[in-house]
């Protein structure tokens, strides 16, 4: 055993390093290429008291590496131990809100489509790559063997089947998607997992500070994608993970993530009208930045696109000499029975590119064949691959979550007569191909005989748990449905970049089509602000209205012209209806009729907060009520409502 003493001017940190003989150590790191803190051990009893190393421990440890410790020869099963009696004396800066305001810091005031700053000394991919150096893991990216994707919509889903194929086939996988919903960790999966607090300080704390040591006039600190990227690549090698699923964030050619220079394989993901301020208003000029993440001769897959699209893309394969495969949806007969963890019809589209990114990730290390058995037939898919297709989550995609907490009034006794249903659906759609999926998954899903399930949403179940992973529901008898009054609402918001002209109607008509119509429409700000990181245990503020509603007016407009087929501004005397009563969920559109000098069919609330408390007493209100509401328009709205509905 081997005691480290680590002295503070503020209190004294005993750490003990028990190095127990291990094969493993190679495949797993913790502390760089120093440590690795067995996880059940770190999270089960330590990682409470990390936060009070004041990041001595990092430079006291490196010193002992750069003496000469060798790492090669200690064992995967590091453990450290912390005095916690000298903890509690004293207060440290580096804890996990000291991270989110540090993160805070990096977020930048220039606009999106400033995508090249002409006046810098280096690009943002040579920034990159010198971060990478400072970081000290440019050779060890290779290790990792990278699969990267990009996309206008459906990459984040593609990459989450990709990691669980890979995982459930007995690799250890690196996840790194964006953007997170309530908390900045869920952007970092180790093996299916969101990492934990302790680790994400271990991290985090270390990538700072060596950036933070080398910061220069022309080298500053990197923004927060470009940081957040950093870390991710960072954790995985560190970490040793046999794949890293890298998601781009915007575009590709100019991503962060592009720093990656030797990718097994790439995918593009269904392309779309996006981000349009960046990447160009034209399918092709889309497709390009897209396609600028093709790497020489390295494999390549995509799904059918559209021509403009298409031909794009295999005019860049060609020049870099790339294979690029046109992937076909998956089809039921190869899953078997099997049903997909994500919900919607366009899933299939993305499980079919994650089974082909697989396949050729498997077969560039030799693993493919041996996933297959004798008698299997050439198009069925290897159980592992079924398993993985099955279990994937990502949450805030075609998400069902049943509000429990109508009946937490009377904590005696949870009486489900008492009271209606509440149940969100969250998606969160946000660009006019991405809406369309969103509004038939809506339309399919909300039909579905629904069946009051038991109460999981309490202290003890994640949001996750207390929601149907595939977006289905179980059926119920007919004579308990007959009984109920079903009102459909929707709860929206999105970006002033985006254009609720465009995708407020396809909504509309997608889901009027199909006898799905909204009987009303609420609008809110978010609570999630652009210029702040917060913790997933951040207050929320339940009676701060926002104090500029002016967008939200905007797009309740819109919504009454769609609905009326009347641009509301033409009439003066028209009443905008805020903070109704719950009377205002019981008139039908066919009574909102502007003639009466009354919308009634839509609201604007002052926050979201507001907007769910009176989405719960109407429900709590009314036993035979069963509320319906869609949440879409806005990553950012989805998480804030998962965020609440978590409280």
């Amino acid at each position: 055993m081997k005691r480290v003493n680590i002295d503070h001017k503020f209190h004294f940190l005993s750490v003990y390093i028990m190095f127990v003989h291990s094969n493993t150590y190679m495949r797993r790191g913790m502390l760089g290429d120093l440590l690795h803190i067995n996880r059940v051990t770190w999270e089960n009893r330590y990682s409470y008291a990390f936060d009070v190393t004041r990041l001595k421990a990092f430079r006291s440890l490196e010193k002992i590496r750069q003496k000469g410790l060798q790492y090669a020869n200690m064992s995967s099963e590091t453990v450290i131990t912390v005095n916690s009696s000298s903890m509690q004396e004293c207060h440290s800066p580096f804890t996990y809100e000291a991270a989110m305001e540090a993160l805070s810091s990096l977020i930048t005031r220039k606009k999106r489509d400033r995508i090249l700053n002409t006046d810098a000394k280096y690009t943002k991919l040579e920034r990159m790559s010198m971060y990478i150096q400072i970081l000290g893991i440019k050779e060890q990216i290779a290790d990792i063997n990278i699969i990267h994707v990009a996309g206008t919509k459906g990459k984040g889903s593609t990459c989450t089947f990709c990691e669980a194929i890979l995982r459930e086939s007995g690799f250890r996988t690196g996840l790194f998607t964006s953007p997170h919903l309530i908390d900045v960790k869920e952007r970092f999966r180790l093996n299916g997992l969101e990492i934990s607090e302790g680790q994400f300080l271990l991290y985090f704390w270390g990538c700072w500070n060596q950036l933070k040591d080398k910061v220069t006039e022309d080298l500053p600190m990197p923004p927060l994608f470009q940081f957040l990227t950093l870390l991710g690549l960072k954790i995985f090698v560190s970490e040793k993970v046999d794949v890293a699923i890298i998601e781009v964030g915007i575009g590709g050619k100019h991503d962060s993530t592009n720093v990656i220079q030797d990718p097994i394989v790439c995918g593009i993901t269904s392309l779309g009208f996006d981000h349009t301020e960046i990447l160009g208003d034209t399918l092709g000029k889309i497709a390009l930045h897209k396609a600028g993440i093709f790497k020489p001769k390295v494999p390549a897959f995509t799904v059918p696109q559209l021509p403009e699209a298409m031909a794009v893309l295999k005019q860049r394969a060609h020049e870099l000499e790339v294979p690029l495969q046109v992937v076909a949806p998956l089809t039921y007969k190869r899953l078997n029975g099997v049903k997909l963890s994500l919900s919607g019809d366009h899933q299939l589209v993305n499980a079919g590119l994650a089974v082909s990114l697989c396949k050729s990730w498997l077969n560039s290390k030799g693993k493919w064949e041996k996933l297959l058995k004798n008698d299997i037939a050439d198009d069925s898919l290897p159980e592992a691959f079924l398993r993985g297709l099955s279990t994937a989550h990502l949450s805030g995609r075609a998400q069902i979550v049943h509000d429990f907490s109508l009946g937490l009034s009377n904590p005696i006794k949870f009486d489900e007569s008492c009271h209606g249903e509440l149940i969100f659906y969250l998606d969160g759609a946000h660009s006019p191909e991405s809406m369309d999926a969103c509004a038939k998954w809506f339309s399919n899903v909300v039909h579905e005989k629904i069946h009051r399930p038991v109460p999981l949403f309490s202290k003890s179940k994640s949001i996750e748990e207390s929601c149907s992973s595939n977006g289905s529901i179980q059926q119920s008898n007919e004579k308990e449905n007959s009984k109920i009054i079903s009102k459909r609402v929707l709860l929206f918001n999105c970006m002033e970049v985006r254009d609720p002209e465009v995708i407020l109607p396809r909504l509309v008509d997608i889901c009027a089509s199909s006898g799905s119509d909204f009987s009303k429409a609420i609008f809110v700000p978010s609570i999630s602000t652009y210029s702040k990181v917060t913790s997933g245990n951040s207050d929320i503020p339940i009676n701060t209205p926002s104090k500029d509603l002016a967008w939200q007016f905007n797009l309740q407009r819109v919504w009454e012209r769609i609905i009326h087929g009347k641009d509301i501004r033409t009439n003066k005397n028209l009443k905008m209806e805020i903070m109704p009563s719950t009377d205002f969920l019981y008139d039908d559109v066919s009574h909102c009729n502007p003639e009466n000098g009354k919308f009634s069919c839509s609201a604007v609330f002052p926050s979201l907060p507001m907007a769910v408390s009176f989405l719960r007493n109407s429900a709590r209100e009314n036993p035979s009520l069963r509320l319906q509401v869609l949440v879409t328009g806005s990553l950012h709205l989805v998480g804030d409502v998962l965020k609440i509905l978590r409280r």
